[in-house]
């Protein structure tokens, strides 16, 4: 159960420090209470101690290759929508694997712009995060399913948030149970859960086990807090299943995640398996 010393990391959720909170704005819009739309920097920030707030932004790039290297982490999956991003993936194509983002609302447009991403940028993945849509738009709703269908098409993964969102807006979206439906209905498409699946953790498990293409990442989640339901499933039928995403710098420093990681409980099989194995294969990283 010893922590690796020296096992190469792959983070699925990883970032870069940003000036001001515009890019927050999406959630703003459609929360309705005064703290989430005037006091709250991060409008989920009542969750999170030490929110890596001061950070440096005239080379957003090298801060977080430095944090990077400091934790032994040799690719992190970022965006592509924004300049930084971009140049980040351009510089440093060994270190950054680009995903895309997916906007139901916006229809068959939405579904040519993952093409032209897949193409232009040969992201490996695209993410999903239905509450936080506007107008909400649930997992199982048959706004997503155009883009399930090219996720398929295309042989990438999707990574959809699931679980109470910690921004104030309805959970009604994440509900885990609406993945079955979707599973059922894309039994090709390889569906990985971000940011816990609280509180239906159990209920996740048993998808887990039911859906032989879906998968839970840890993002959002200091390894303190990681659910007993999804340690106990690694370390016994989910060794293959479960894997590492950070939330660097958006709601927790390197620092603190891998200051706590020695402290989960994983058998030895599985760590290789959770810190980089199980998302490189997915992300078709030695492809």
């Amino acid at each position: 159960m010893t922590f690796p010393q020296g096992v190469p990391v792959i983070d699925t959720m990883i970032g870069f420090p940003q000036e001001g909170t515009a890019q927050y704005d999406f959630i703003r819009r459609q929360t309705k209470d005064a703290e989430s739309k005037e006091q709250m920097e991060f409008p989920a920030e009542y969750m999170f101690k030490e929110v890596p707030k001061d950070l440096p932004t005239e080379d957003p790039v090298s801060v977080t290759l430095r944090e990077m290297d400091r934790h032994n982490i040799e690719r992190g999956m970022i965006g592509v929508e924004d300049e930084t991003s971009r140049l980040a993936l351009k510089r440093h194509p060994d270190r950054f694997v680009a995903s895309g983002n997916v906007d139901p609302n916006t229809g068959m447009d939405g579904v040519r712009q993952l093409v032209r991403e897949y193409e232009e940028f040969g992201i490996r993945a695209v993410g999903a995060f239905p509450s936080g849509t506007f107008p909400q738009v649930a997992i199982n709703d048959k706004k997503m399913y155009p883009f399930y269908a090219k996720c398929v098409e295309l042989d990438i993964p999707i990574f959809v948030c699931a679980g109470v969102p910690g921004p104030r807006l309805r959970m009604e979206p994440q509900r885990v149970e609406l993945i079955d439906e979707v599973m059922y209905d894309f039994p090709d498409l390889v569906f990985v859960t971000r940011h816990g699946c609280e509180p239906w953790t159990d209920l996740a498990v048993k998808l887990l086990l039911k859906w032989p293409n879906l998968y839970y990442s840890t993002s959002a989640f200091a390894p303190k807090y990681y659910p007993q339901a999804i340690v106990d499933f690694a370390n016994t039928r989910g060794a293959d299943k479960v894997l590492y995403g950070g939330y660097f710098p958006m709601g927790l420093s390197l620092e603190r995640i891998f200051t706590d990681m020695p402290n989960v409980p994983f058998r030895e099989h599985v760590w290789p398996k959770f810190l980089h194995e199980n998302a490189r294969r997915l992300l078709k990283l030695d492809q």
